[in-house]
């Protein structure tokens, strides 16, 4: 029997966030595995906790109580910068509003996170403009965001999640801003990303987007259903 690599495993996962003298546990106690090379989707409603869990997976946010495995490693006791140094190498991620820089260009912000790895200028640039090419916007390379429509914007948000070549891919509602047409382009794009090898995670609350994916986990009041 092959040997499978779990990419996530969480176990008893409980976040909470203080306001004053009160708490409110958002998160009571995940259990998650995800395979390497699966593409998955998590649904829930407003306030069911997808955001905090996407923001723990993808190390913008730690849990209190529980244990992270990424990659097969165990995610606890992060100093910011290691969580940094974790984030550019192994995850990709793609968001709703694109957070595209608005004054650099469609090529400066896909070589983005190669800048941040230490990359000469040239061979970012370069890179960017091949990733640019494959998704059909070598054209765009050097239009700004607000020259670009949404499903252009959401085209290049997915170049600079793949361009320092993650395992991971967390996408939370990446349709969420485009009409039906530019999300189902969107969607068999990021198929094109999951057949390539990749993991990729997708938040949505959009029914038709998450039959799209190989399974879905459904969250309800911080636990999953």
């Amino acid at each position: 029997m092959p040997f499978i690599c779990m990419m996530v495993k969480l176990e008893g996962i409980r976040k909470s966030y203080f306001t004053g003298e009160h708490s409110l546990e958002v998160l009571k106690g995940i259990d998650l595995h995800i395979k390497e090379g699966e593409m998955v989707s998590i649904m829930g409603s407003s306030g069911s906790g997808k955001s905090t869990l996407l923001n723990i997976l993808g190390l913008l946010d730690f849990h209190d109580h529980g244990h992270y495995l990424l990659n097969g490693q165990a995610m606890k006791d992060l100093t910011e910068t290691k969580a940094a140094k974790l984030r550019n190498e192994l995850i990709g991620f793609v968001f709703q509003s694109f957070n595209l820089v608005n004054f650099k260009t469609a090529q400066e912000n896909v070589a983005l996170p190669l800048y941040y790895r230490g990359i000469g200028r040239k061979k970012r640039n370069l890179t960017a403009m091949e990733l640019l090419d494959k998704l059909g916007l070598k054209d765009w390379a050097n239009h700004l965001p607000s020259e670009l429509s949404g499903g252009q914007k959401q085209r290049v948000a997915i170049a600079r999640a793949l361009i320092s070549d993650p395992k991971l891919i967390l996408a939370d509602e990446p349709t969420g801003a485009l009409d039906t047409t530019t999300s189902y382009e969107v969607m068999d794009l990021l198929k094109q990303v999951h057949d390539q090898g990749k993991t990729v995670m997708i938040v949505t609350h959009e029914k038709d987007i998450a039959a799209m994916t190989q399974r879905t986990i459904m969250l309800k009041d911080g636990k999953i259903v």
